[in-house]
């Protein structure tokens, strides 16, 4: 019996044809409307709904043995593959759509405090947190903006779209940009800091450059289906398994077809956590988010993580502080308004579903905190601060 995982318009109507049936009666015999069949002519990408699969399923099962021979031949001439999803392409390789999301925080503390009176005001995140933004000027990011928050942190967004032919391509440029990003979102803030001083205060010392970088990744215009989907996402989130890191300044591709094997055994990382709904599909792990929306349902949107992921990134360099000084044996002291029951606040907010919130987004939200580990150093924070500060 041929299993389709993931019947598109293309499939449907591959269907159609190994059926020998006009438009009219290929509707009748699956009991929908010519129109959803023409609506696939137009749109042949598009993928069909789960009930809708289901009745293609049925109608593929009633075929007869060479009904079902043609199609799995059609459709293997179409996409390269049979019908069960199993390959026999001799390269895995395919040109996609990427648009990165890069995160570069770093506490200011009081200096931050300039910054925020000078930003433009935008709404707060999931976590509560108040924020403005202000315009960077990245030398090649499609955008590049800061987000200021009024507890002292600022987060460096960078957005970048990428056309490439491979996975490892984008994971050498990762591994390349993230030895030079920190220290220009380093230099950035300094700018900020210098361009809104008072000009009595143009002596403060520098501002540290960023030291972590977490990216969220959406994954457009793709041609991987099924498992081979799943390894993509793994292959975006997790893409050190793709380079050699020995010589951090000159990182390059492994050998070739190191790619194509991860593909060919399904590799997946063990760490991460899928998220999603319906066939839109998520990964999250530590270093990464990963997301491939189907814009033919109502999916999460990639505004919606790079929201969450904003605040997860405010709130760890915000709680790395707390800790930082802890380590280093210096009793924590924040301002009031930003102590132990702010670090709370955020908590609840961002742990808690909302009645609103529907079931992607929950799962996303989970997804994101569990494996960036923040709500367990939030409360190492917070307990860090009403310890000294009761």
């Amino acid at each position: 019996m041929i299993a389709v995982e993931q019947w598109t318009g293309a499939s449907a109507l591959l269907l159609r044809q190994a059926m020998r049936a006009s438009v009219r009666e290929f509707a009748s015999r699956l009991g929908i409307s010519a129109r959803t069949i023409t609506k696939w002519g137009k749109s042949p990408a598009t993928v069909c709904r789960p009930e809708t699969a289901q009745i293609l399923d049925t109608a593929l099962s009633r075929c007869t043995r060479e009904e079902q021979e043609l199609f799995r031949s059609l459709l293997a001439g179409v996409w390269g593959e049979s019908a069960s999803g199993d390959t026999e392409r001799s390269s895995w390789a395919a040109p996609c759509t990427v648009i990165s999301h890069k995160f570069l925080p770093v506490y200011l503390g009081e200096q931050g405090g300039r910054l925020y009176a000078a930003g433009a005001v935008c709404v707060a995140g999931p976590g509560g947190l108040e924020r403005k933004t202000l315009l960077a000027r990245h030398p090649s990011a499609r955008s590049s903006t800061v987000y200021v928050y009024a507890c002292g942190v600022a987060v460096v967004h960078l957005e970048e779209h990428h056309r490439v032919d491979t996975l490892t391509e984008l994971a050498v440029w990762r591994y390349r940009t993230y030895a030079t990003d920190p220290a220009w979102a380093g230099d950035c803030v300094v700018r900020l800091l210098e361009q809104h001083a008072a000009p009595d205060k143009r002596d403060d010392k520098a501002t540290p450059c960023p030291q972590y970088v977490l990216s969220a990744y959406e994954l457009r215009d793709a041609s991987w289906t099924g498992a081979s989907l799943d390894t993509a996402l793994h292959l975006l989130t997790t893409p050190s398994v793709l380079v050699n890191r020995q010589d951090p300044a000159h990182v390059v591709p492994l050998g070739a077809g190191a790619e194509d094997a991860k593909f060919r055994d399904g590799w997946t990382h063990p760490e991460t956590v899928r998220f999603g709904g319906g066939v839109s599909r998520g990964v999250a792990g530590w270093s990464g988010v990963a997301y491939h929306p189907q814009p033919a349902e109502r999916a999460l949107t990639m505004s919606q993580i790079v929201d969450l992921e904003l605040d997860a990134q405010a709130l760890w360099a915000l709680s790395s502080h707390v800790l930082h000084m802890v380590e280093s044996g210096e009793d924590p002291v924040m301002p009031p308004e930003f102590g132990w029951r702010f670090l709370r606040g955020a908590y609840v907010r961002l742990t808690t579903a909302r009645p609103t919130e529907t079931a992607q987004h929950r799962v996303m939200r989970e997804a994101i905190l569990s494996t960036s580990e923040l709500p367990d150093r939030l409360r190492a924070a917070q307990d860090a601060l009403r310890d000294g500060n009761p």
